[in-house]
């Protein structure tokens, strides 16, 4: 019994990480269409930055850039697409999907949204605000984030609760903030365009907490789906 279920840890780290290479190899290749310089490219620099960490193979990360820019036969052109809705007890959610095939993907996200409500667009995106979002761990020393912050153009630094920190910026400036944080010596562990609840929902009963958890859970295992933004304190 022992055996099995290592293997069954084993074959589940696996698929876990399977889905974590084939989310940022989707993000190269729809980076991509926008060129092939990561010098030029911000977005594509920050989605082979965040490959890289996440220890993906060259050979990998190559490939998905060159599926994304049109150089392979058969290459897929990947769209992004946000749905919106509400989760169980009205948490309001944001979905990004990476998708090369609309029809499959509205059509995989009405029947994980049965336990919720999926909205019309601008249903509940009227409720977040559109930011630049950068997760950094900070140089060794006493450094201060709040200063960090404005020496990097951020509008906002909060913490993570594991030793980092969360910067806002406005869309626009993510890519120059990202590289001012690098430049004094943070550990810029993501950075990407994030919708962000204006008014997140409180949810104090446990029962209710763990509904909505699975249901967003659900969501996340869907292969299109990226990322999840829900309006949850």
């Amino acid at each position: 019994m022992g055996a099995q279920w290592k293997q069954k840890g084993r074959e589940a780290a696996a698929n876990a990480k399977g889905k974590i290479f084939d989310k940022l190899a989707r993000e190269i290749a729809a980076a991509a269409r926008n060129g092939t310089d990561p010098n030029t490219n911000g977005r594509l620099r920050m989605a082979i930055e965040a490959a890289k960490k996440a220890s993906m193979t060259k050979e990998t990360l190559e490939r998905a850039i060159k599926k994304g820019s049109g150089q392979l036969d058969g290459s897929l052109q990947y769209d992004t697409v946000f749905y919106e809705g509400f989760a169980p007890h009205q948490v309001p959610v944001i979905v990004e999907c990476l998708t090369e095939n609309k029809n499959r993907t509205s059509s995989n996200i009405r029947v994980l949204f049965r336990k919720g409500q999926l909205g019309a667009s601008g249903s509940v995106s009227w409720d977040y605000n559109r930011v630049g979002q950068i997760e950094a761990m900070p140089p060794a020393g006493n450094v201060d984030p709040e200063e960090a912050a404005i020496e990097a153009g951020a509008q906002e630094v909060e913490t993570d609760g594991e030793g980092g920190s969360v910067f806002y910026t406005e869309p626009t400036d993510l890519d120059a903030v990202a590289k001012q944080l690098a430049e004094r010596k943070w550990n810029v562990t993501a950075a990407k365009l994030a919708w962000r609840p204006k008014n997140p929902v409180t949810l104090d009963d446990d029962a209710k907490r763990a509904e909505v958890e699975a249901f967003l859970a659900a969501i996340d295992e869907d292969d299109d789906v990226q990322t999840i933004y829900p309006g949850l304190a």
